[in-house]
Parts: C-alpha cells; structure tokens; sequence
C-alpha cells in the first residue's frame, strides 16, 4: 500500500501518515522523499522519536551539518541543534532563540548549501489553551513560475552574493556575536538567482534581502533593488504554508526551493524547544 500523503490546501506541503520510530525499508523511503520533492515541505505528526532516530532518518537524506554556532548543539549529538527561548539556571538561552525570525533559505552562505531541515517540536508555546509560534514556508518555485516572460530573461545567468554575516537579525537578537574565525568560515558567495533543482529539475527564485548583498556584475543600488523586488515576490500569499505546530511533529522542508519565516508572538514563560537536524545540499546550479 502507499504511504498516506495528505495536501495543505496552501501553495505547498503535505503531511505524511508514517512512524518514523520504525524501520523504514528502501522502497517506503523513496515514497517519502518523492512526496518530499513533490510539496517542498512535508510534515509527521504524532511522532516519539530518539534522538538517534531523528539523526538516523536525516542522515538517509545526506550528511549532516554541525552548525557554526557551537554554544547550542546538543551535547552528545552535535548533528542537532537546538532551537529555543529556555533560559538555563544561569540566564542563557539554551539554543538559538532568534532561528528564523527573518524571512531565508538555511545556510545559503555555503558553497555547498543545505538540501533540507528537519526540525522536531519537543516544546511548543503555548497561550490560553492556543499554540503559537507558527512557521510560514514560501513556495519560491510558484514564485518563480508567475514571474513575467521578460523578468525570467533577465534574471538568467544572474548570480547573487551570499553573505552570512549579514543576515537579517531582530533588534536586541540574543544571537552571540559572529567571532572573526566564524566570519572567516565563511566568506562571501555567489549563487544563481534562478536556481535548478537538482531533483525535480523545477526552477526556484533563490536570494534573500539582507542576506544577499549585491549580484555580479551590476551596480549596487540596481542590485540590491531587485533582490528585494524578488524577496518580496516570493513571500506574497498566494504562495504561502503556514505550519501550526504540536508537540512531536517533524517538518522537514526544502531549502532550494523555500524559504520560511518563524513566528515570534510568544514569550517566557511559554517554552518552546525544538531540535534541527540540517543535510548537507550541493552546488547550485
């Protein structure tokens, strides 16, 4: 029998009906990352999962990342980063507690960036019997899709600069300062904007505002007026996921052809706590 796939009435994602805590046989994964390939973002609800068994499923995907920022990988599994507003005993957070709160595509700055996230809600807020911080995926294939014939021309062949240490940050973020060895690791980039999939084939939008400071070879105000002209694009409604989460859910997206935005509407003392699993993507192309 296949695996139960169930469409979001959105733009993109669909949940799928399968325990990750069991085995999976080749073939039954295949069907998960075709359906994967298929909406961009993919959803498991209900799921009681290990830590190992989180890195072990990931790991069927690719290699995984170990994250720049040190301070928060999970002791013992550093493939897993923890993505949190719980402060410690001592008043530090204990994972990332800004992750996401700016509209990106995770670790674009890379040579080599992800093929996927995979994050695993073990806390979520929660506020008057209501759940909050919701994340909002856009679909940057559609995106790309309705763009103008003349548009589509002229990005062509265009390729955009990628710089980490300029990613967007919220004001006050509690985010620790890039070190000058961090800033070293990684140095500017220069992708496509128009991005083929290497999978499907599908072309995707693939730049950031804020993120992306200049594209090659063109003036600098030009530039940085059409990365936001496509920023903006990509994240209109009509192209938009917006996930509400439950404890034990794992979404998994994918970062060459999405881009999401965290909801911060919640504060302590309602804890949220997750834990990201990151697969090493190629070279865009």
């Amino acid at each position: 029998m296949p695996i139960p796939v169930i469409k979001c009435d959105a733009a993109l994602g669909a949940e799928i009906g399968v325990d990750l805590s069991r085995p999976l046989d080749d073939a039954t994964f295949r069907e998960i990352e075709n359906a994967f390939h298929d909406n961009i973002v993919v959803f498991f609800r209900g799921q009681t999962l290990s830590d190992e068994q989180h890195i072990a499923f990931s790991r069927r995907f690719g290699e995984l990342e170990v994250h720049i920022v040190k301070k928060y990988l999970l002791p013992g599994h550093p493939e897993i980063l923890l993505v949190s507003n719980i402060k410690n005993e001592a008043g530090e957070h204990i994972g990332l507690a800004d992750a996401g709160f700016t509209w990106h595509s995770d670790v674009s700055y890379r040579q080599c960036p992800s093929r996927c996230s995979l994050l695993y809600a073990k806390e979520v807020p929660v506020r008057d019997g209501v759940v909050l911080g919701d994340t909002v995926f856009a679909n940057c294939v559609a995106a790309y899709d309705a763009l103008p014939a003349a548009m589509k021309k002229r990005l062509d062949g265009l390729k955009a600069i990628h710089r980490y240490s300029s990613r967007r940050r919220v004001e006050n973020s509690p985010r620790p300062k890039l070190t000058a060895a961090q800033i070293a690791e990684t140095p500017d980039i220069a992708h496509p904007i128009v991005r083929t999939h290497p999978y499907s084939g599908r072309k995707a939008i693939y730049v950031t505002a804020g993120e992306c400071v200049g594209i090659e070879g063109m003036p600098e105000d030009e530039a940085l007026g059409l990365i936001a002209e496509l920023d903006g694009h990509c994240v209109k409604p009509e192209f938009l996921y917006r996930h509400r989460w439950r404890v034990g859910d794992l979404v998994m997206w994918d970062n060459a052809t999405a881009m999401h935005l965290a909801i911060c509407d919640y504060v302590l003392p309602e804890r949220r706590l997750m834990h990201r699993t990151t697969v090493i993507g190629g070279q865009p192309f």
